[in-house]
């Protein structure tokens, strides 16, 4: 443990992807470099999952953001190099790897910004060129939620997608709570039009503080009719226990696609 505790978090990264058959690249997206874990032997898929870090670490304190924003726990690394289905982890802008686009605005203001949006977009086509795979499912947890909803509404190959914990409506959920807008950043919501017509399961833990349950009914009524939506309600999980064992029960599930009105 001491020794963990003295390890960078991209060492941890490195580590846990190699004690499951996966490797760690750094993708040379603009303006911010990716860390991505992928198989060490490329699936011949056709459609690929790629998990979307949340927001890590990003305050050191209430008021004061954090000088490196990885996640502390990795746990949707472990989701995605323990997922049975071929599955890629691919972390937020300035996660695990610096670049000179990176400061504190990056991880807190504009966590969802266009430029972060676009990073994430150029290293899907990266995966896509690499692998060949139709299109993807996007997995998103907590602000990584809203990232996988921005990316499905300017993608052509989103095929689903799916939120732990996800902050849906950036908007909704710094009012909701009482904080600071968040400036700069992109709002879900405001391309409805197009959401409308991506397949979608949210799972919701019942006890999140972080992420209220609340959250979704906001963007549940903003949304409007859909193609396809879902809502998995999980009781005793919160915003950070409880996912690895819900998930390993619905990772296998597929969505219960109806339309919602």
């Amino acid at each position: 443990m001491l020794l963990t505790g003295c390890q960078s978090p991209l060492t941890q990264l490195e580590q846990l992807s190699n004690q499951n058959a996966h490797q760690v690249s750094i993708q040379p997206t603009r303006p911010f470099p990716l860390a991505l874990s992928e198989p060490t032997v490329k699936p011949g898929s056709a459609r690929l999952r790629v998990y979307l870090e949340g927001d890590g670490h990003a305050w050191a304190t209430a008021s004061q953001p954090s000088l490196d924003p990885s996640p502390r726990t990795l746990l949707m690394a472990r989701l995605a190099v323990t997922d049975p289905q071929p599955s890629l982890y691919l972390a937020r802008p300035c996660q695990f790897v610096g670049a000179p686009a990176c400061n504190p605005q990056v991880w807190t203001d504009q966590r969802f910004s266009q430029a972060v949006v676009d990073s994430l977009d150029q290293a899907l086509n990266r995966i896509r060129k690499a692998y060949g795979n139709r299109d993807f499912e996007l997995i998103g947890y907590s602000g990584g939620g809203a990232l996988a909803l921005l990316l499905a509404a300017q993608r052509n190959d989103i095929a689903e997608v799916q939120t732990l914990a996800g902050n849906l409506s950036p908007r909704q959920w710094a009012q909701s709570l009482n904080l600071t807008p968040l400036s700069g950043s992109l709002e879900p919501l405001d391309r409805a039009e197009r959401l409308r017509h991506v397949a979608q399961r949210h799972f919701i833990g019942d006890d999140d503080r972080t992420v209220p349950p609340i959250l979704y009914q906001h963007y549940r009524r903003t949304l409007g009719p859909t193609d396809c939506l879902e809502v998995v309600r999980l009781p005793g999980v919160d915003h950070a226990d409880g996912w690895i064992e819900a998930w390993a029960q619905w990772r296998y599930k597929p969505l219960r696609c109806t339309p919602q009105w």
